[in-house]
């Protein structure tokens, strides 16, 4: 689909708050700020404002305020207008000088009806009507202090970040995580009143908690606009718990009814949940440089999908470590830069070598067109030998500024290459391998057993020993990739073994970790007993036991494991890739785990008559555009799986990968053991 698209969606959905943005200054949230970065960049929105007197802010309780030369305030948010957020605005507008207030909120006017407990038929009847937003405008007046000033309030779905045409990212929605069982009994607890919860099996919309259930209508009412622009009626299939719900969200979301009469165009949107495979998320099989940079450079400060990029070799200043926060840091996302654009997706669709290649090509051809004295080299290309192309571009303040973006990847992919984790990804790939090799040789409890002599404190470690969050890792790798597991006394024997050196080895850091901080229940390493470390163990292997049995509700898609045989060695199939192949059979059969969400009456009589007539049920693959959305994340590898897979198996076919966040590794204990998983902070 050349026409419209997620990248096209997002720059339109920002072009609408540009508009507003004149002499304005601007206050963002995080994920705001995210979608920006990715869609068209913070220097497009500073060319809006137009004014070097006007500021970008930190949308926050310790934002400072305007000053009496400053009378516009442009706020871009991506969360719900109630609450601690209207709150923040309050004081950041009280303490201002403001006569004119924008107010743009990524969640629909219709969200904000729900989220006031406003009845389906009453929001129903409100239907063109805003009047939570028109209610806030009175307040934003009152706070400026003139109720004849001038107060807008606005829905833009700034919803994504686009990485690529066919990878676009949710900001607002990195956290949001698919259901372990021991979610169930949390569940239970917040309803004694009601008929107890057996398995995720029975989770549906009315036993989530009201936060989550707030948080996936936020996200369809996002998805639900993408589809608008598109111009597509939607039909909704999921695999897993978290994923029913959000598909069945979405298929009866009344605000899109109207849309839905009037799309000319069909597609399919398939929701998966991320913890039915979690092998993929957490291994190194995908050999490909943009999956590397994610997972080995630091993280950009506020940033769930972009790195930092350490730009003083292109400086003056000699590269110490204290000087590395002198210089603002490069990053991944060049949507203001064509040719990095170029250069980026080119990283997420190549494989590593090609993609080093490719890199030294554009930094080549832009020395050439600087007319800057390169020296052409063949062979292997070297961090070294792209370092030497980079230094040319150090003193011609022109050509720095020409090729910006390019030099920021230059020096991502150097860097990368450099990192003493990189050589630590082969390491990974290679015991990963052998744990699946050894999975068919031998049972569970043998391959757990492989860890010990891996497990070592932290005065006993050198750079090339695994640290305790990425035995984590591992052990997510293990249980994951063997699903199911006996219960027997071997395999109780090499757990324990296991829990006891894990425990030790917890108790001799020398510093806790945010992650061992979160997983422990202790701030300090000072603090961490051996009795409280067992206990934090122990419940670490009751998620890993859930992690193991998440396919177990699943009939079609219950192993990612391929035992070996003489003539090939067992290996890892991504469930991503089994529901794509499955979608795409030539022989339509009904999935037992891709379940379709009928969108109201007509689809019930229609499922109802294909009983008895030849009624032929909606299938995934009925559509021109595919729409795979992974719920907890997804690796740029499996994105371009998942693009490679589609144009093989029905070329013709366009697909769009979308996710909650770009995971790397050591993302998926983070996300395993947040304590908010239930109880989402919406920001009230």
């Amino acid at each position: 689909m050349s026409a419209p698209g997620v990248q096209s969606f997002s720059q339109q959905s920002w072009e609408q708050v540009l508009s507003k943005a004149k002499r304005a200054l601007v206050y963002l949230d995080a994920a705001s700020a995210e979608s920006l970065h990715w869609s068209c960049g913070s220097t497009r929105l500073l060319e809006a404002v137009g004014d070097q007197a006007c500021h970008l802010r930190e949308f926050g309780p310790d934002a400072v305020g305007g000053r009496a030369e400053q009378p516009k305030a442009l706020f871009v948010l991506s969360r719900l207008l109630k609450g601690r957020t209207v709150d923040t605005l309050r004081d950041i507008i009280r303490r201002s000088h403001f006569q004119y207030c924008v107010v743009v909120t990524a969640v629909s006017h219709a969200v904000h009806l729900t989220a006031n407990h406003v009845p389906a038929a009453a929001a129903a009847e409100l239907e063109g009507q805003r009047p939570v937003f028109e209610q806030l405008e009175e307040k934003l007046c009152e706070w400026m202090g003139n109720m004849n000033y001038t107060a807008e309030v606005l829905h833009v779905p700034l919803l994504f970040a686009p990485a690529a045409p066919h990878l676009a990212l949710t900001p607002a929605f990195a956290t949001l995580f698919p259901l372990l069982p021991r979610d169930v009994h949390l569940l239970n607890s917040a309803r004694p009143d009601k008929r107890r919860l057996v398995s995720l099996g029975e989770v549906d919309a009315t036993a989530l908690t009201p936060e989550l259930l707030l948080q996936i209508r936020c996200l369809v009412s996002g998805l639900s606009s993408l589809c608008e622009h598109l111009g597509v009626r939607e039909e909704c299939f999921a695999v897993g718990t978290l994923s029913r719900v959000l598909a069945a969200d979405l298929a009866n979301y009344a605000p899109a009814k109207n849309r839905r009469k009037t799309a000319a165009g069909r597609a399919s949107v398939v929701f998966v949940d991320r913890t039915l495979d979690l092998t993929g998320a957490v291994g190194h099989h995908g050999d490909n440089l943009a999956e590397k940079m994610i997972s080995v450079l630091p993280q950009l400060p506020g940033h769930t999908n972009d790195v930092m990029v350490n730009m003083v070799e292109l400086t003056a200043l000699q590269a110490l470590e204290d000087k590395q926060n002198v210089i603002a840091p490069g990053c991944l996302a060049q949507s203001n830069d064509s040719s990095g654009k170029t250069l980026w997706e080119a990283l997420l669709s190549s494989r590593h070598k090609e993609a080093v290649m490719e890199v030294r090509r554009h930094l080549v051809e832009a020395a050439s067109r600087e007319q800057l004295p390169i020296k052409m080299s063949v062979g292997r290309v070297t961090p070294g030998q792209l370092m030497s192309y980079i230094q040319l571009f150090k003193n011609n303040l022109q050509a720095l500024t020409n090729h910006c973006g390019l030099l920021q990847l230059g020096l991502a992919t150097v860097q990368t290459l450099k990192h003493p984790q990189t050589t630590k990804w082969d390491n990974f790939l290679a015991f990963e391998r052998l744990l699946l090799q050894s999975l068919g040789d031998s049972a569970v409890a043998v391959v757990v057993k492989q860890l010990l002599p891996m497990i070592k404190p932290s005065a006993q470690r050198s750079d090339v020993d695994y640290s305790p969050e990425e035995l984590l890792v591992l052990l997510v790798y293990i249980y994951s990739v063997a699903g199911q597991l006996p219960v027997d006394e071997d395999l109780h024997e090499a757990e324990s073994k296991v829990k006891r050196a894990l425990a030790q080895a917890f108790c001799e850091e020398s510093e806790l970790s945010p992650l061992l901080q979160r997983i422990t229940g202790c701030d300090s390493a000072v603090n961490l007993t051996f009795p409280k470390s067992q206990a934090a163990v122990e419940e670490l292997f009751t998620s890993l036991r859930e992690i193991a049995g998440a396919r177990d509700l699943l009939r079609q898609f219950k192993s990612v494991y391929v035992p070996g045989d003489h003539t090939h060695q067992a290996s890892y199939k991504p469930l991503l890739k089994q529901v794509v192949e499955e979608i795409f059979n030539p022989e339509k059969p009904d999935s037992a785990d891709i379940e379709h969400m009928s969108s109201g009456l007509t689809d019930l009589l229609k499922t109802g008559f294909s009983m008895f007539m030849k009624v032929s049920r909606p299938h995934p693959s009925d559509h021109p555009l595919l729409i795979l959305f992974v719920v907890g994340g997804v690796t740029v590898s499996e994105a371009k799986m998942v693009k490679d897979l589609v144009a093989s198996l029905k070329p013709g076919t366009q697909v769009l990968v979308l996710s909650t966040r770009l995971l790397k590794p050591l993302s998926i204990p983070e996300l395993l053991f947040a304590t908010d998983r239930l109880h989402p902070d919406l920001g009230f």
